[in-house]
C-alpha cells in the first residue's frame, strides 16, 4: 500500500488550543492537505458541523453543558458519546484504514470505541505524561497536614495508578508512537507491544532568527513559552530571578508567553516580568526571536515543542534532565541540560556571563532545529501505518453497529441520533 493513499481518521485531544498536542495535530492535518492524503478529522468545535478543505474532511463536535475544564482552553465532555452514531456513520462513509487517537480525552475515547466496534485498526500516539500531571496537581490540592513519607507515597501511588490507566487505553492500539526513546521503553514495558518513534517538527520560516527586531538596549531577555501551570514548574522562575539579581545582573528581563493558573502568582513574585498572554503567528515568532535565552523547568513534557521552536529562532535553551526536552538540546552546543535547580541556575548565569558561549550556542541552536521537519515526522508515521497494514488486511464490520459498549452506559450517555447544530 502506498503511504499517501492510506485513509486516516484522526481524533485529536486538542486542535485549536495552545499546547504541544494541538500544535502537532494541526501540523498533521496540514501535512495531509499538503500531500493530498485523505483524512477524516473528528475534533471538538464551537458547533457540530462537517467542513471540507482539500483532502481533509472535518467533523466538529460541540461540547455540551456537562463538560468541565482541564485547562483554561481545554474541556472534557462527559456526555460526548451522544455523538456516537454520527461518528460511526462518518467513519463508515469515509472508510478509513486507520483510526489515530492521541490520548484518553473525550474525543479519543469516542474514537477508540467506534474503531473497536467497526473493526478498524487503531494507532495511538503518546503526547502527554498524564500520570505526572496527575501527581503534580494532586500535590497542590492535598491538605498540608499530609506531610513527609505519607505524602510522597500517596503521590507516587497516584502517578503509578494514572500511568496504568493510561496504559490500558493505549493497549487498545495496534500501532503505537511515542516522542522519545525513554517513553518508548516505558510504554513497551507496560503494554508489551512495540512502539515507534514519533518526534516533532518545526516551522523554520515562522521561527527564525531573522524576525528579531529588538533594539540593542543592553538587556538580556530570558523567555518562556507555554502554559503557566503547576506541572510546568513555572514557580521556579521566582528563585531564578532572585539568583540573577543577587549575581549583579540587573540588565536581565523575564518574558512569559502563555496563560494559565499560575499567572497571578508569577505577577506577584516577579514584579518586573513581562506577561504577553497567548501569542500566535508572526507575533509569536518575533517573541521567540527577541529572546536571548529560553528557560524550561518542566520535567513532565514528553517532547517540548516550545524548546525546538526556541532553537529554530536562534535562542539557546536551558532545560532539565527529565522528560523529552533533554533529547532536543545538545548539551554544551545548542544549550545546557541541568540535573538540579542549582545546576539550572548556574547554567543560566553562565550564559548571561559569557558572550562568546552565547554567540556560539545561538548558531548551533538554529543548526539543530534545521534537522527537524514536519514532513519527515509524518512521513515516518505513514510508513509505520503501511508496514502494519501490510501484516493484516483491514476488515470493517459490514453489519449494524453492536451496542455492547453503549449498553453499560447511563441512558444520557448512550449513543443516539443527533442533528447538526
Amino acid at each position: 500500500m502506498i503511504a499517501r493513499s492510506i485513509r486516516v481518521a484522526l481524533f485529536p485531544d486538542s486542535l485549536e488550543e495552545v499546547n504541544g498536542v494541538a500544535n502537532t495535530c494541526r501540523n498533521f492535518v496540514a501535512y495531509a492537505r499538503r500531500t493530498e492524503s485523505p483524512m477524516l478529522l473528528i475534533c471538538a468545535g464551537e458547533r457540530t458541523a462537517f467542513t471540507h478543505e482539500g483532502s481533509v474532511t472535518r467533523l466538529s463536535l460541540r461540547r455540551g453543558p456537562v463538560s468541565f475544564a482541564l485547562e483554561k482552553d481545554l474541556r472534557f465532555d462527559l456526555a460526548l458519546f451522544r455523538y456516537y452514531r454520527r461518528v460511526v456513520d462518518a467513519l463508515r462513509d469515509f472508510n478509513p484504514d486507520i483510526v489515530h487517537v492521541t490520548g484518553p480525552s473525550d474525543i479519543g475515547l469516542l474514537g477508540a470505541a467506534a474503531a473497536h466496534d467497526l473493526g478498524i485498526p487503531v494507532a495511538a500516539s503518546w503526547h502527554t505524561n498524564v500520570h505526572e500531571y496527575a501527581a503534580r496537581r494532586s500535590d497542590r490540592i492535598l491538605p498540608r497536614w499530609i506531610e513527609g513519607p505519607s505524602r510522597t507515597k500517596f503521590l507516587q501511588f497516584i502517578e503509578r495508578a494514572s500511568f496504568r490507566l493510561a496504559a490500558l487505553y493505549f493497549q487498545l492500539g495496534r500501532i503505537h508512537f511515542a516522542p522519545n526513546r525513554e517513553l518508548i521503553d516505558q510504554l513497551e514495558g507496560a503494554i508489551h507491544k512495540s512502539c515507534s518513534l514519533m518526534e516533532r517538527g518545526v516551522d523554520l520560516a515562522m521561527f527564525n532568527p531573522s524576525l528579531r527586531d529588538r533594539c540593542d538596549d543592553g538587556q538580556f531577555v530570558i523567555g518562556y513559552v507555554g502554559r503557566l501551570s503547576t506541572e510546568k514548574r513555572v514557580r521556579s522562575f521566582a528563585a531564578l530571578s532572585q539568583a540573577v539579581k543577587a549575581a549583579g545582573h540587573n540588565h536581565v528581563k523575564f518574558v512569559f508567553v502563555g496563560h494559565g493558573g499560575e499567572e497571578q502568582w508569577l505577577r506577584q513574585h516577579i514584579s518586573d516580568a513581562e506577561m504577553t498572554g497567548v501569542l500566535r503567528g508572526s507575533a509569536l515568532g518575533r517573541a521567540y526571536a527577541n529572546m536571548d535565552l529560553f528557560a524550561f523547568y518542566s520535567e513532565t513534557d514528553t517532547f517540548g515543542n516550545v524548546v525546538l521552536e526556541a532553537l529554530a529562532s536562534g535562542v539557546p535553551a536551558v532545560v532539565t534532565d527529565k522528560g523529552g526536552p533533554k533529547f532536543i538540546v545538545e548539551h554544551e552546543r545548542s544549550g545546557l541540560v541541568s540535573a538540579s535547580d542549582e545546576d539550572f541556575t548556574a547554567s543560566v548565569l553562565r550564559l548571561i556571563g559569557s558572550k562568546a558561549l552565547h554567540r556560539d550556542m545561538t548558531i548551533a541552536a538554529r543548526l539543530r532545529a534545521e534537522r527537524a521537519s514536519w514532513d519527515s515526522v509524518f512521513g515516518s508515521v505513514y510508513a509505520a501505518y503501511a508496514s502494519e497494514l501490510a501484516k493484516q488486511d483491514k476488515v470493517i464490520n459490514p453489519v449494524r453497529l453492536p451496542r455492547r459498549l453503549a449498553s453499560g452506559l447511563p441512558r444520557f450517555l448512550q449513543p443516539g441520533t443527533q442533528k447538526l447544530d
